[in-house]
């Protein structure tokens, strides 16, 4: 079963979502403001994040988009805000689902399960057909991320590093960025402030036209497949299906 991180403020909520999971096998650490939640993701590698937005201390969404800046782990983000634009800011800065308060506690249980499953289908090792299985790792070794393929570009995460025809791209750290983040959502359009604020941090006191520079240099040396990362009028850019 997962080590699974509930990060609520609401004491009784945050045991209720305690109590389910823990009911369903999984073990459960609780944090009840952004800072404790980072702290605790650090030690203890958590599987999956279950994340309230309004939090004391640092809300929500930073604390997603920090974490996202380290780690690979899924997150569920919990809210009481059901607006679209709400939605999508959440999934833009990293989420991997949303769930709106007031919640089924079922449906939360059922999407936690969802996300697993997802999780770990994605890091299955492949075998060949007839052949011997895959090895399976220690329990203590974290199942390494895939590398991500679109069409002739690999991106490996684990050794950090990039291929387009087989051939090593020699990229900076924000090209090499840029690309992971548009293979891993292909078709999901990000905005040039979600874009700085992602990758140069909060703190940059430059202007948007980074973006357009660094997206420019990674279009030339991913070739004819850099045609595919397109501008999306009046937002930024996304990668196209």
């Amino acid at each position: 079963m997962a080590r699974v991180l509930v990060v609520e403020d609401e004491v009784d909520i945050c045991n209720l979502i305690r109590t389910h999971l823990e009911a369903e096998g999984h073990t459960v650490s609780q944090a009840f403001d952004g800072p404790e939640a980072l702290a605790m993701v650090t030690r203890e590698a958590p599987h999956l994040v279950i994340l309230d937005w309004m939090l004391p201390g640092l809300d929500g969404l930073a604390v997603c988009r920090r974490i996202r800046q380290e780690h690979l782990m899924p997150i569920i983000m919990l809210t009481a805000r059901g607006e679209e634009v709400d939605r999508v800011l959440g999934l833009e800065v990293g989420a991997d689902d949303y769930v709106v308060k007031p919640f089924s506690i079922r449906e939360l249980m059922a999407r936690v399960r969802a996300t697993l499953r997802r999780v770990a289908l994605d890091s299955q090792p492949a075998s060949l057909p007839g052949g011997p299985p895959a090895a399976t790792p220690h329990a203590s070794m974290p199942a390494a991320p895939p590398p991500l393929i679109y069409g002739s570009l690999r991106i490996d995460p684990v050794t950090h590093t990039a291929l387009l025809d087989g051939a090593y791209l020699d990229l900076t750290p924000k090209e090499y960025d840029l690309a992971l983040l548009f293979v891993s959502h292909p078709g999901r359009a990000f905005s040039r402030d979600f874009l700085l604020e992602c990758l140069w941090g909060g703190d940059y006191d430059g202007f948007d036209r980074v973006v357009d520079t660094h997206i420019a240099r990674l279009r030339k040396k991913l070739g004819s497949l850099g045609e595919q990362i397109v501008p999306v009028r009046g937002v930024g850019y996304r990668l196209a299906v």
